[in-house]
């Protein structure tokens, strides 16, 4: 159904839009609120502890109230809380309007990810991805246009909380085609078990997709959140241009995903094979590696938002070509559970990686910054790399074993 996909691609767009402005913001949030600069750390960590919560939920949730209720009822918590951070003046409140602003994107995030991999092509996983990379490259953005008045963060936040409310009305309106396109699925496929959190946890190969998930989101939410203060600090920028080449490290994202879904949808024969979808994550983790050796290498000022462009160009397929994946290498039943505990994990990574790089930089110095971003890279190449093994022997042996039955 074209109007609930165009809905769906909606909601990741207000999923990204709230993503990177924090780390944007930060430098003069920390200034009005008084607040010591690897506070945001800590509040990205508790927007993280929310997310976890409710990835680990999603499943149980759907099944007692549907997808559409769901996702609805989620973002509108999310659009509470940034009209709530729009308006704080104090730091510790930031605290608690994260904790909301978590649990309604895990939801959203690992909702929307198992309802696309079950029911859409490869190339509308990688646009839904896309278009959290338009919010979360809008996001940036729009922040930064205020950054220039007094306080003008509180403007920026306010303008995306409104967008969030508008989207928010629309949900709920598209509630009746939820319900339409979920009674269609089940008089063509018929009811499928649940599957438990702890079931999942067991099938062959899922553990080190939890560990890449960690690395992965680790390595996109440090980048995100302290790329702002490393060009200030350590290059010199400006806070409103580092703010800038923040949102090109989104932009970056948003356009390889495009990239992605156009070759997922367009290649064919032997290119579709070598263009596969395991064939774009091991691209895409070697663009990586590339943009953190530029940050690394003393390179003129100017070419360091390069090194950013290629590290978000890199991130481009991994997550949504994963996430498609997942219901083909671990199985449809099973895919809802092994999505939220990849979300979950992954905002575990998201949890705990910003705030040790705020403190290691804080103790040491920004410079080392980029080395840390190298290190997650290769635990991201380890793991991606064993799990394609992994899984390919795994569906050797299952189709061996029913070739064997059929003898």
């Amino acid at each position: 159904m074209l109007l609930l996909l165009v809905i769906i691609y909606l909601a990741f767009i207000s999923l990204g839009l709230p993503d990177a402005i924090l780390g944007s913001a930060w430098p003069i949030m920390s200034k009005n609120l008084n607040a010591s600069l690897e506070f945001a750390g800590a509040v990205s960590l508790v927007i993280s502890l929310g997310t976890v919560i409710s990835s680990l939920m999603t499943a149980k949730l759907i099944n007692q109230f549907g997808i559409g209720k769901v996702v609805a009822f989620s973002v509108l918590l999310t659009a509470s809380a940034l009209l709530g951070f729009s308006m704080a003046n104090f730091a510790l409140a930031l605290m608690l309007l994260a904790i909301p602003l978590g649990i309604g994107a895990g939801a959203v995030d690992a909702a929307l990810n198992n309802y696309v991999a079950q029911n859409y092509e490869s190339k509308h996983m990688n646009y839904l991805h896309s278009f959290w990379g338009v919010g979360a490259t809008a996001g940036p953005l729009i922040m930064a246009n205020y950054l220039m008045l007094n306080e003008g963060w509180r403007q920026g936040y306010m303008a995306i909380t409104l967008i969030q409310f508008a989207l928010v009305i629309i949900l709920f309106a598209s509630l009746p085609l939820w319900k339409k396109a979920l009674s269609a699925k089940q008089e063509e496929a018929g009811s499928t078990p649940f599957i438990s959190n702890r079931k999942a946890l067991g099938i062959f190969g899922v553990k080190i997709q939890l560990v890449m998930f960690f690395c992965y989101c680790a390595l996109e939410a440090g980048t995100g959140l302290w790329t702002a203060s490393y060009l200030s600090i350590e290059k010199g920028l400006s806070p409103k241009d580092a703010a800038f080449w923040t949102a090109m490290f989104y932009l970056g994202i948003t356009a390889g995903r495009f990239l992605c879904g156009f070759v997922s949808g367009k290649v064919s024969g032997r290119f579709a094979d070598k263009l596969n979808e395991e064939s774009l994550i091991r691209l895409g983790v070697i663009t990586i590696i590339l943009g953190v050796i530029v940050l690394i290498s003393p390179l003129p000022i100017l070419l360091s938002p390069i090194g950013l462009m290629l590290i978000g160009l890199g991130c481009a397929p991994i997550y949504p070509n994963t996430i498609h994946l997942t219901p083909k290498r671990f199985g449809a039943s099973a895919s809802q559970a092994v999505i939220g505990l990849s979300m979950a994990c992954a905002y575990i990574g998201t949890t705990l990686v910003p705030p040790i790089i705020g403190a290691l930089v804080s103790y040491f110095s920004f410079a080392l910054y980029p080395a840390l971003l190298l290190l997650l890279a290769l635990g991201l190449l380890i793991t991606t790399e064993k799990l394609k093994r992994l899984c390919k022997s795994a569906n050797m042996e299952t189709a061996y074993n029913s070739n064997n039955e059929h003898l």
